[in-house]
């Protein structure tokens, strides 16, 4: 008797002992309803393909892959195109699924029930390998035909790999177009960027840095210059003065000479270069040329005093001659010949200072257009390197395009063709019957626990006191009847 419902092991060996045909008798009904519901339930297929990625059979060194976008994020861009309703509307059409629904049931739920049955996964990676996933997926289609199940694999199977090939090379030539249309516009900032620096230059030419040094020694070269013509233009004026008035004293002796005057005698000419020859050599050294000139005409002047007639320097004999000596002619014709030299001098020291104001100006100029030219090359600069970048990229992706069209680049393999299933994938009979097994063991045990739930009778003395509130005064020992060998009966 089971109390307060606690029962101990000696319950459990009366109940097993006398019930025992109970668990077997349940689990072998309940395993035969699981092999029954087994071949009653309808069948499912299962085909199986593995698709990967081949790497492109060009490095990438070369020409790097267009598109970069991850495996996982393509594979479920990939997957929402190919089991679009356009997609899969005409292979339920092509394979003529689901006949006899047709009429019953709307092509949308069919196409729910087709992309119900497709399963697409990446593959997981192998024991030990970096990478989280392997560069592929798994495609699983079930249905309750083998053959359709194997044939629609097949037909999602191509589809993802013509969606592949199309969509990088759709990418590509996008990129290219992209590119291209980038690259223009890079073109013509360079070209309005050129074209900016080459009227700068042309506005400011030279003066831009490149060329300060040239302009420093052109400048020096020009003060030199000066200097030179300075000097030249002070000699030749002092040559001026000098002739002036040797030709205003030959034309007082001259004048003197035609009144009945006493004329200066060549002593008194002599005389007086001896004096301005002094007066040089006061201001210059011996070895200038002013000085070295005044000494020859010196020179000359005795000679001429030393070959001239006695009568020559006697005033006395003297004539009057009626037109002007030869020597007051040739300083006339020295004087004008210098006159037009001193002219000529102070128009090239004009022309030179000019060119120095303006050698000046440039290199005063010389800072601020360095640093305008500086941010023009900047400018410059930038959109080249901009430019270069975007055509190496336009060529990278016209190449990538070509190997996409030529089937070079990155391609998805089929590494097993579609399988055409023998066994179906559901239902599992091992498992249901094991299943029919495991409940025909637990119902038995159920109804075992239940029959020592629900039983009152007496078995112990134990249970007579507890149920009755008396003491036992006897009891009446089991009998274990046997059958010995020889069919007698012992008590």
């Amino acid at each position: 008797m089971v109390r307060n419902g606690e029962f101990g092991a000696a319950d459990v060996k009366r109940v097993i002992r006398r019930y025992w045909w109970i668990m077997p008798v349940c689990i072998v009904i309940c395993g035969a309803l699981g092999a029954s519901l087994a071949a009653l339930v309808p069948k499912k297929y299962t085909s199986q393909t593995v698709v990967l990625v081949a790497k492109p059979t060009v490095p990438t060194e070369y020409v790097r892959p267009v598109v970069t976008e991850d495996l996982n994020q393509r594979l479920a861009s990939m997957k929402e195109q190919i089991l679009s309703r356009s997609r899969l509307e005409p292979v339920i059409e092509k394979f003529d699924l689901y006949h006899e629904d047709r009429e019953k049931v709307h092509m949308e739920e069919l196409i729910d029930r087709l992309r119900k049955a497709i399963e697409i996964s990446p593959l997981e990676a192998m024991p030990g390998a970096p990478d989280r996933s392997m560069p592929g997926f798994g495609v699983n289609v079930t249905f309750g035909n083998p053959y359709f199940a194997q044939q629609i694999c097949t037909q999602i199977t191509s589809m993802f790999m013509e969606q592949n090939a199309a969509s990088l090379e759709q990418q590509a030539v996008r990129t290219t177009s992209f590119l291209s249309q980038q690259l223009d516009e890079a073109k013509t900032k360079l070209d309005q960027q050129d074209a900016k620096l080459a009227d700068f230059k042309r506005q400011y030419m030279g003066s831009l840095p490149e060329e300060e040094q040239s302009n420093l020694g052109v400048l020096m070269s020009l003060n030199a210059q000066l200097e030179a013509n300075s000097q030249a233009l002070n000699r030749a004026q002092q040559d001026r003065a000098f002739a002036e008035s040797l030709l205003n004293q030959q034309e007082a002796s001259f004048e003197a000479s035609q009144t009945g005057q006493n004329p200066e005698t060549m002593e008194n000419q002599l005389r007086t270069l001896q004096e301005q020859l002094t007066a040089l050599e006061s201001l210059y050294t011996a070895k200038h040329p002013d000085v070295i000139k005044k000494r020859d005409q010196i020179e000359q002047l005795k000679k001429r005093i030393a070959d001239a007639p006695p009568e020559i320097n006697n005033p006395s004999g003297a004539t009057r001659p009626s037109t002007e000596p030869a020597q007051i002619q040739q300083l006339r014709a020295s004087l004008h010949q210098q006159d037009r030299s001193i002219a000529d001098l102070t128009k090239r020291q004009v022309q030179i200072q000019d060119q120095i104001r303006a050698l000046q100006g440039r290199v005063q100029a010389s800072p601020m257009v360095e640093q305008r030219l500086k941010e023009l090359m900047r400018n410059y600069q930038s959109a080249a390197d901009f430019y270069n970048e975007l055509l190496k990229k336009r060529e990278n992706s016209a190449m990538a395009t070509s190997l996409a069209h030529q089937q070079e680049g990155e391609q998805f393999r089929v590494l097993d063709p579609p399988s055409l299933p023998a066994n179906p994938s559901f239902p599992k009979k091992i498992q249901f019957v094991g299943g029919g097994l495991a409940a025909g063991l637990a119902l038995a045990l159920g109804i075992l626990y239940l029959l020592m739930a629900m039983d009152k009778t007496f078995h112990t003395e134990k249970d007579v006191e507890m149920s009755l509130k008396l003491s036992v005064l006897t009891s009446i020992p089991a009998l274990e009847i046997s059958t010995v060998n020889n069919g007698s009966m012992d008590s």
